[in-house]
């Protein structure tokens, strides 16, 4: 199973190519056009299953399924609030509960650094969902990194990889290159100007059970060329690769 993250940064049908080059079972797109609009303009693609959420349909969060994979939103978690975080089943071959992330943190609402940002919330309104007996993947654009942490922030990066752990969960890109959290030498986000020397973040994360991540998981993440270099994105995907059992 193959499941990868990336922001497309809009205007995802002339970018979908490159995406589909990485041969995703189950991709998450956060700042993606609704399906209706993505088939308009690209009638061609072949989806198993699109959730999509958003207040503007060229630039809300997408999860699209292709071949033996299905999606389903589960209604009885999802909090329209907490912008923008999808809780999905996800059905096929390797069956797993998915938290797709686009995270807002709150962004221009009042008092918004007194309190806990969408992602820790949804962790609370989801927590049954979270607690199933099915693997629990959370993965996405978080906009968030230790380096913005502050004591008695109450959404620091520190405390959602404490919340991941507590879940079970560890970090596919800190797991496979053996750094903690703010020792990362790859970033996932160049940022607007797309420059080779710009100011670079990462922000961008697939947290996975231990247990794949001990059990043969395979982790990649895109470089600056061919996805910032050429205008797709300001950000570089994310793939994981599970191995399924015989």
């Amino acid at each position: 199973m193959r499941l990868a993250t990336w922001n497309c940064s809009m205007a995802l049908d002339k970018k979908l190519d490159g995406l589909l080059a990485l041969w995703p079972d189950v991709v998450i797109v956060p700042e993606s056009a609704n399906p209706q609009t993505l088939r308009a303009k690209r009638p061609d693609i072949s989806v198993s299953g699109h959730v999509w959420e958003g207040k503007n349909k060229h630039k809300g969060l997408g999860v699209m399924a292709f071949g033996d994979y299905e999606l389903e939103l589960d209604v009885t978690s999802y909090r329209p609030e907490n912008e923008i975080v999808l809780p999905i089943r996800v059905d096929g071959p390797l069956s797993f509960n998915l938290l797709a992330v686009w995270s807002f943190n709150n962004r221009g609402q009042p008092g918004r650094r007194k309190r806990p940002g969408p992602v820790l919330r949804a962790l609370d309104a989801a927590a049954r969902f979270c607690a199933e007996s099915r693997p629990l993947v959370i993965a996405g654009d978080f906009n968030n990194h230790s380096v913005w942490d502050k004591p008695g922030k109450p959404n620091n990066m520190t405390t959602i990889f404490e919340r991941m752990d507590d879940l079970g969960l560890v970090s596919a890109y800190h797991w496979t290159r053996g750094v903690a959290l703010g020792g990362e030498l790859e970033p996932t986000h160049f940022w607007r100007d797309r420059k080779n020397d710009g100011p670079t973040y990462h922000i961008d994360y697939v947290f996975v059970p231990k247990q794949w991540a001990t059990g043969g998981m395979a982790f990649e993440i895109g470089g600056f060329e061919g996805w910032c270099g050429l205008g797709g994105s300001d950000h570089v995907p994310l793939v994981i690769d599970m191995p399924l059992n015989d």
